[in-house]
């Protein structure tokens, strides 16, 4: 609930603080005198949008803070430890407007944009705003009327989440389905381009394999020479080669280890360089026995590269990026192919959709057919407490899943009212004269409050047109309310405002050219001042105080 408000510098409030209890408090003062100020400071808090024109004239800044308990509210707090904002059994959110029309909101003194506010604000308080009759005109509202009182909040996310998943395959199907003719000529075109990387037939690593045999047949004339030479001086020269004058060299040092032992190593070493002599000789006869110098292979090499370099420039990649290449334009050509087996897929799998939304639908529908007779009985009992005895009311739903399917479901919604006996029910705006219209919208009001989760509630003069024997039953019907929620009315009418548990006054007070709106709590004499004063204008007579009494205790 909330339990203390600060608002400094805001339109013209200098200074104001004020908290607030449990049960029905009801807010009254001077016609102008700023009544609904602290609940449009609140809206603020709240996540209302801010502007330059609410500081006070020749301040900086203007800051609101409204402090909530969170002692029953576990919606909040789970909110708030969900984004890490929690700081005990309160909650304070802060908002600050600059001069300049710039704003900064704070919950528990951590900034966070106007829409956390706003996200959390909806858990902790709701407003009913002295236009919200006019507002019931409007069907969207009355439906969210209806859905606010049925809570089946579950259902309509449902709903919502299967007729998201459906349009957006839909809109897939839908997009498929034109581009198929418009890609038709890029698909062509990738068809063409992957035929002929088909024919070429690249292997993935063939490029370089064959790059590597060009190069060696290309030079094998100059192998042939260079390794047949390295062989005749290693090994195959009769006049001298490298294996006799090694062995020549090993038996001259073979037997001087015994005279000097620094010399016993080299015998082994000229060993070893004997063996690697043989075994490369035998590698180059090996190599120039198997040396392939067949020109036809080279021909067919010179024009596979050939190839290969053309496609490549063709494509604007490097020969060695051909490959992969050719398997990039076979996937970008499977995307494109929108083949009519693949649309009747796609088909099928929306319609699968469609029916999943319908059926989430048909559930929403049946709760709101459910929770709307139980609505028409409680609002037609209340026209009838409200001094329109012979007035009805009935909520009908008109469904269409083919043409009026929506996140919202398929349901129109559209309240009907009947004031006078023999006048058939038609919607409210054709029905209801202003007075009518207010006390239907009360009654709604009220009704549905019950049901709303968030622990305050905030009634902005909506007893506009009401008056007499229907403001008694108004009052008590808040009061009553009152008793499991926190109310704040804003009133002008005594009889509402008498049934309040505790009374705050708002006044206006111009001091050196300055104005400034005040507001405090009112005593019990206080009460029955402000009361005679509602009933009996600037006069207040004895009768009027005493008028003013009763209507106190008879709360």
């Amino acid at each position: 609930m909330l339990a203390h408000m600060t608002i400094s510098n805001f339109a013209i409030v200098k200074t104001l603080q004020f908290e607030l209890k449990p049960g029905m408090t009801t807010i009254t003062g001077e016609t102008g005198a700023g009544k609904s100020i602290a609940i449009d400071a609140l809206g603020l808090c709240l996540g209302d949008r801010a502007e330059a024109s609410m500081v006070r004239p020749n301040e900086d800044k203007a800051e609101i803070s409204a402090a909530f308990s969170l002692a029953n509210n576990q919606a909040a707090r789970r909110w708030l430890e969900d984004n890490e904002l929690s700081d005990g059994e309160e909650c304070i959110l802060r908002r600050v407007i600059t001069k300049e029309g710039r704003s900064r909101g704070f919950i528990n003194g951590s900034p966070v944009p106007a829409s956390q506010q706003k996200a959390l604000g909806q858990l902790l308080i709701n407003i009913h705003g002295q236009h919200a009759h006019q507002q019931l005109m409007r069907p969207e509202y009355q439906q969210h009327m209806l859905d606010q009182y049925a809570g089946h909040h579950l259902l309509i996310d449902r709903t919502r989440s299967a007729y998201q998943r459906w349009r957006q395959a839909h809109n897939e199907l839908k997009r498929l389905t034109q581009s198929r003719d418009e890609n038709e000529a890029q698909k062509q075109l990738l068809q063409y381009q992957v035929k002929e990387l088909d024919e070429l037939a690249l292997g993935e690593e063939e490029f370089t394999e064959i790059e590597e045999e060009h190069k060696r047949l290309s030079n094998s004339g100059e192998l042939a020479i260079s390794s047949q030479t390295a062989l005749s001086v290693l090994y195959d020269n009769d006049d001298g080669n490298a294996l006799q004058l090694l062995q020549m060299a090993c038996q001259q040092v073979n037997n001087l280890g015994e005279y000097d032992s620094n010399l016993s190593a080299i015998p082994q070493m000229l060993e070893e360089a004997i063996i690697q002599v043989q075994e490369a000789s035998q590698e180059l006869r090996s190599y120039l026995d198997n040396l392939d110098m067949d020109p036809h292979r080279l021909i067919y090499l010179e024009e596979r590269l050939a190839k290969i370099m053309s496609m490549a420039r063709k494509h604007y990649v490097m020969p060695a990026e051909l490959y992969q290449k050719h398997h990039d334009l076979l996937k970008e050509l499977d995307n494109l192919d929108c083949s009519d087996e693949r649309l009747e897929d796609m088909a099928a799998n929306v319609e699968s959709l469609r029916q999943q939304c319908i059926e989430a639908a048909e559930k929403l529908s049946k709760s709101r057919q459910r929770y709307a007779k139980e609505l028409d009985q409680k609002i037609t009992e209340s026209m009838h407490m409200l001094s329109m005895e012979h007035g009805e009311f009935e909520i009908a739903l008109t469904s269409d899943p083919e043409r009026m399917l929506s996140p919202l479901g398929y349901d129109s919604i559209n309240f009907l009212v009947s004031t006078n006996p023999g006048q058939p029910l038609q919607p409210l705006g054709k029905v209801a004269s202003g007075g009518e219209l207010s006390r239907i919208s009360l009654a709604i009001q009220v009704i549905t409050a019950q049901k709303v989760e968030t622990p305050s509630l905030i009634f902005d003069e909506v007893d506009v047109g009401i008056s007499g024997p229907t403001a008694a039953i108004v009052g008590k019907m808040l009061r009553k309310l009152g008793a499991s929620t926190q109310v704040m009315c804003v009133t002008h009418l005594p009889q509402v405002a008498g049934c309040g548990h505790q009374q705050m006054f708002v006044a206006k007070k111009t001091t050196d050219g300055q104005t400034e709106t005040q507001m405090r709590p009112l005593t019990t004499d206080d009460r029955i001042a402000e009361l005679a004063r509602l009933l009996g204008g600037s006069e207040i007579t004895e009768r009027t105080l005493a008028n003013a009494k009763e209507l106190l205790v008879a709360a």
